[in-house]
C-alpha cells in the first residue's frame, strides 16, 4: 500500500457539506478495492478538494471516486509523510 494525494479542481465554489457527502460515498465503496480514504481538505471558494488515500495504486483510488460519485481527481500524486 502507498499514500496518494489527489486534487480535484471543480472550477467553481463547492460546499463542505457536498464534499462530506462525496467522502461518505467513498467510504462505502473503498473496501471493494482495498482502498482507505483517510482525510480530505476543501477550498470552498476555489472549488478545490484534496484527498489523502492509502491504496495499492493511483488507479485503485481513482476507481473508488468514479464508482462512488463520479468526481474523478484531476491529478494524483504518490506522497510520503514527513516527520
Amino acid at each position: 500500500m502507498a499514500l496518494f494525494m489527489d486534487v480535484h479542481n471543480l472550477g467553481g465554489p463547492v460546499t463542505g457539506e457536498d464534499v462530506a457527502k462525496a467522502h461518505a460515498a467513498d467510504l462505502q465503496a473503498q473496501d471493494e478495492h482495498d482502498v482507505h480514504y483517510l482525510r480530505y481538505w476543501v477550498d470552498e471558494g476555489q472549488g478545490r478538494i484534496f484527498c489523502l488515500v492509502d491504496a495499492p495504486s493511483a488507479e485503485a483510488a481513482a476507481t473508488v471516486h468514479r464508482e462512488a460519485h463520479g468526481l474523478v481527481a484531476d491529478e494524483i500524486f504518490q506522497v510520503a509523510e514527513g516527520e
